[in-house]
């Protein structure tokens, strides 16, 4: 999904240069000609993710409209622009809560590294926020990705169940995120900040099953060489999340149904019970009324667990929630691994949202980890997903310096005859990109621009790699690397690389 960046400043050219810049690189843009207008914008509906804010306009200044911006609670990165860079106005918009500072007329290139700097730092405080609340046991309902039926019906149910006690059965397939809705359960019920344990039923060794639930006391079997409080006792005032419940052995279901029923627990070696206060959620991805009748699962734990059902859905079952998912994926990678991935390109998105995914929302998270660990280009393009689109990434051979002119003639015949090769093995093309043929006043733009506008872009989605660029454009490297001088993008190629 494209980011979107609000333009506000009084004058039409300005809006439309900026725009030209930002739309170029992918970016969705957006006017407003006050900052009255913006305001109602950004608290009304609309909303965006960075705004270029022009400081002197007639009415409200751009000062002015930044602080009624950070009084009404808009967290939203703010560049300001200005024809006059003086320290005194520098600092009283860093203070008022801007993100960056321009000095009208700002470059192509140094809007853009603004842009991207204030929507990677609103990434990282996402992401820093969104930990803070992992951590401290208060993720909400409103943490999970996703307004599509299927999701909101979850949230419903669940923020219903979270008011209570009553313990919750969380079913779907492998993937889904179940252990992120009980989280969510948790986060919102009295018990949020009180320990949130999850285990995961199925790895427990069998052994050491009884101990690892309910503890053991020191010297009670060989090699329990200190006394163990167990997840029961560790979870106590909050949260026991029992995945894959289905998996436990049918011993241990027992002693699980007197734990429940009776509040309290029986430390292997102990001689006396421990009471527990736990509020229990439990999880699986096969059918126990199934088990129940197979003898693989006691009907009355069953019942005891299966009091408040909340099926989680597949990922195919809410394909609309896909792109806000890759959204998330990406802007939580970005931080992580220190990328500035803008996002997925339009074929790209399309791609991911017509595949079935059968290993759910795990395997698209770690698709997209992935692409973003091996993207070089802005955006996502569909080779970052192999797997998925059966494109393989394009080849780039190692640099070579530049040769004679014979040596570029020649240069120009390989490029030629190696873009017919990529074309007949199917590698991906160009994307979709806003290149203007017509100028603002509604006349043809001359050759020499185009041409700087496409090798640009190129550049920019081929991470400059000269290569490639000169593969795609089928013109030797060259040839390219004169055009680069000409047009004076020297500075481009050197950020891109």
């Amino acid at each position: 999904m494209s980011r979107t960046i609000l333009v506000v400043d009084d004058d039409p050219t300005q809006r439309r240069l900026a725009q030209a810049v930002l739309e170029r690189e992918g970016y969705a843009v957006v006017h407003a000609e006050s900052g009255g207008e913006a305001i109602d914008r950004l608290t009304k509906g609309g909303g965006a993710d960075v705004v270029l804010l022009d400081m002197i306009m007639p009415g409200m200044s751009g000062m002015e409209a930044l602080a009624e911006m950070r009084t009404a609670g808009v967290t939203t990165p703010v560049i300001v622009l200005t024809a006059s860079g003086g320290v005194d106005a520098v600092v009283k918009a860093m203070q008022a809560g801007a993100q960056d500072f321009f000095v009208k007329p700002v470059s192509a290139e140094r809007l853009l590294v603004g842009v991207r700097n204030a929507l990677q730092m609103t990434q990282l405080t996402a992401e820093v926020g969104r930990l803070k609340k992992h951590v401290a046991g208060r993720t909400s309902f409103d943490d999970l990705v996703g307004q599509s039926a299927p999701m909101r019906m979850v949230k419903s149910l669940g923020l219903r169940a979270a008011k209570s006690s009553i313990p919750v059965l969380i079913t779907g397939e492998s993937g889904v995120g179940k252990e992120v809705i009980a989280r969510a359960l948790h986060g919102a019920s009295d018990r949020a900040g009180k320990p949130f344990v999850a285990v995961n039923c199925g790895a427990l060794p069998v052994n050491l099953v009884e101990s690892i639930l309910f503890g053991h006391e020191k010297g009670s079997f060989t090699g329990a060489s200190e006394k163990h409080l167990g997840k029961f006792a560790e979870a106590n005032g909050g949260t026991l999340f029992l995945d894959e419940i289905g998996e436990l052995p049918l011993d241990m279901q027992v002693k699980l149904l007197r734990a429940l029923q009776e509040g309290e627990i029986d430390p292997v070696g102990s001689k006396r019970s421990v009471k527990v206060d736990v509020r229990i959620v439990s999880a699986t991805n096969r059918d126990l009324a199934e088990q129940v009748r197979d003898g693989r699962f006691r009907e009355d734990l069953f019942y005891r667990l299966n009091v408040f059902p909340i099926e989680a859905p597949a990922l195919r079952e809410r394909r609309e929630d896909i792109p806000a998912l890759v959204e998330h994926f990406v802007a939580r990678f970005n931080v992580e691994e220190g990328k500035r991935v803008a996002g997925c390109a339009t074929e790209t998105l399309t791609l991911l949202s017509g595949f079935d995914w059968p290993g759910n929302v795990r395997q698209l998270e770690n698709a997209v980890y992935r692409a973003i660990v091996l993207s070089d280009s802005p955006f996502l393009q569909p080779h970052d997903f192999p797997a998925i689109s059966g494109v393989a990434a394009p080849f780039l051979p190692t640099e070579h310096g530049e040769g004679d002119r014979e040596g570029d003639r020649e240069g120009d015949r390989e490029a030629s005859d190696e873009t017919s090769e990529a074309s007949a093995v199917g590698l991906p093309p160009l994307p979709e990109t806003p290149i203007r043929i017509i100028d603002e006043r509604g006349h043809l733009r001359t050759l020499e621009e185009i041409e700087r506008d496409l090798i640009q872009h190129a550049i920019e989605v081929y991470a400059g790699h000269m290569s490639e660029i000169a593969r795609r454009l089928g013109i030797g490297r060259s040839t390219l690397y004169r055009k680069v001088r000409e047009q004076g993008l020297e500075g481009v190629l050197k950020e891109a690389g």
